[in-house]
């Protein structure tokens, strides 16, 4: 098929070159001049592994190019918009004005039978708004809402082998016919190895993004209330999570205690779902996420008062190694980074904070330039008063205690995620501190 995405930055770079791989003909538009030069020489502007191996592989092909003008996107028959939708400015909606002119841009391009497939995460309400718009403009283009479910570290593989489809599909039961056609045409593979398939009208598709992200949120909140508690009663939360996760009804992914979750979407997400849903006049019935987030952003505190108190609260002038910069591990995503944010703070209260991340150097480097970053762990490791783990990268939760023991000038170390063999490190000799843990 022909198919133009429209936005190339996370989501659709990595939707335009998963396209290109699945055998479609693709063509992927961004009004940012540099990020398309680098795409359309086969080069990822961020991290994402597998990435830059099926995007050298489109370019190659001539299956993906890339493009600054909306003009190019003429032709294709799915335009899928995956434009982002950032937090307003204070407040906590979402801003809509990328998508917005996203559809306006590409209205004078289509043709009658097109689809417009919304993958941008929206508040309820706007798939509708949109359709109407394409119903004026006289093109007789159709829109679906197709939400995507993308795992930072592995979004390749969430789009080449999805775990479910979703299609929001509008109300006339020939454009519905027409859109669930042209979707499955796109997601055949996926489709042919019996990818679950839900097909549901537009409510239920923004509903659905913004509701999973809001559960994932919602848990991970919870194992973190429940650290607080553990913190003060001495029970372990990592044992704790763990005999609950036995129960199926519950399970135990995502209930990892730690420093919070961060990244661009279930931050905004929830706040934005909040909003809309106070604008719906139902604000109480998501009134929880407010907390949900409360906690959330508490616990990057928590990581901080923790290395306060390991340093009997002598923090000026202290060497403190930051290991972790990214959100998550296996991304060089700063977007609201709680390990980011806890080596800002501890450099806000004097300490000597040298910085250190697989990947995320640069992003923080030029948000942050006031703390010192290094690319080997062995050298922020010299010399350190204090240890601070904040990014669960594998080569920090393997690394050997001793090995660090030889390096640093304390033995004192902060796991922010509770990624480490506590002990095996104290058995090393060193002091340990986990969140929830005693």
């Amino acid at each position: 098929m022909k198919i133009s995405v429209i936005g190339c930055g996370y989501l659709g770079a990595v939707h335009a070159a998963s396209m290109a791989e699945l055998g479609h003909d693709v063509i992927g538009i961004d009004v940012d001049e540099t990020k398309i030069a680098a795409l359309a020489e086969g080069r990822a502007p961020f991290f994402e592994p597998g990435l830059p191996e099926i995007l050298i592989s489109g370019v190659n092909s001539g299956r993906l190019r890339f493009s600054t003008d909306i003009a190019d996107a003429a032709g294709a028959v799915v335009h899928f918009v995956a434009v982002g939708t950032p937090q307003k400015k204070g407040s906590y909606a979402a801003d809509l004005t990328y998508v917005d002119a996203a559809i306006d841009a590409l209205i004078p391009h289509l043709s009658a039978g097109d689809l417009v497939a919304g993958k941008s995460t929206v508040p309820v309400g706007t798939a509708a708004r949109l359709a109407e718009k394409l119903a004026a403009s006289g093109t007789d283009a159709i829109l679906a809402w197709n939400p995507e479910f993308l795992r930072e570290g592995f979004a390749v593989q969430d789009t080449i082998t999805p775990d479910r489809l979703v299609y929001g599909l509008p109300p006339e039961p020939e454009a519905a016919v027409r859109a669930e056609s042209l979707l499955s045409e796109c997601y055949a593979t996926a489709i042919a190895a019996d990818t679950p398939l839900v097909t549901t009208d537009y409510a239920t598709a923004e509903l659905v993004k913004v509701s999973a992200n809001a559960f994932l949120a919602t848990k991970i909140s919870f194992i973190n209330a429940m650290a607080e508690i553990a913190e003060v009663t001495g029970a372990d939360v990592t044992q704790l999570a763990d005999a609950i996760g036995y129960d199926a009804r519950i399970g135990r992914r995502f209930l990892g205690a730690g420093a919070g979750f961060g990244g661009g979407c279930l931050p905004k997400d929830i706040r934005a779902f909040t909003a809309r849903a106070e604008e719906l006049g139902r604000g109480e019935s998501v009134a929880f996420l407010k907390e949900v987030d409360a906690i959330n952003l508490r616990r990057r505190q928590r990581v901080v008062d923790l290395a306060v108190d390991a340093l009997d609260g002598e923090v000026n002038g202290k060497r403190v190694a930051v290991l972790g910069l990214a959100f998550k591990p296996f991304s060089d995503d700063i977007r609201d980074s709680p390990a980011l944010d806890v080596a800002v703070r501890l450099k806000g209260l004097g300490a000597d904070v040298i910085a250190t991340d697989p990947e995320a150097i640069e992003n923080s480097r030029r948000l942050h330039p006031q703390l010192d970053y290094v690319t080997d762990t062995a050298e922020a490791l010299t010399g350190a008063d204090l240890v601070v783990i904040v990014t669960e990268w594998n080569e920090y939760r393997q690394m050997e205690p001793a090995y660090a023991s030889a390096l640093v000038g304390a033995k004192i170390v902060i796991d922010g995620r509770n990624c480490l063999d506590a002990a095996a490190w104290r058995a090393d000799g060193w002091t340990y501190k986990g969140l929830g843990r005693p």
